[in-house]
């Protein structure tokens, strides 16, 4: 399920960058705070602590209510490094 969860953001992220409606970016807030909190908890039942701070804090960054302003350059930035760094984390299990 996990994997997923962070390919449909990767992709919602990536799709950020091309010229959308003011409202895919909303819908993009709201997945992203639903997704990256299933994953924070996700992580918390499988005792992985590092993982379920970074997905809270994502959270918390995504959130639609009290929103972050970056420009639109640094919000391309952020949803790259973020949807370059979902698909990575699918394939690397550093416990193997």
């Amino acid at each position: 399920m996990d994997k997923i969860i962070k390919i449909v953001l990767a992709i919602l992220f990536f799709l950020c960058l091309l010229k959308m409606p003011y409202g895919y970016f909303q819908l993009v807030r709201f997945a992203g705070l639903i997704g990256f909190a299933i994953l924070a908890y996700q992580a918390n039942v499988k005792q992985n602590k590092v993982e379920m701070i970074i997905f809270i804090c994502l959270a918390v960054l995504f959130q639609p209510f009290l929103k972050v302003s970056f420009g639109r350059d640094i919000w391309n930035i952020i949803d790259m490094v973020i949807g370059v760094a979902l698909l990575i984390s699918i394939f690397w299990n550093p416990k193997k």
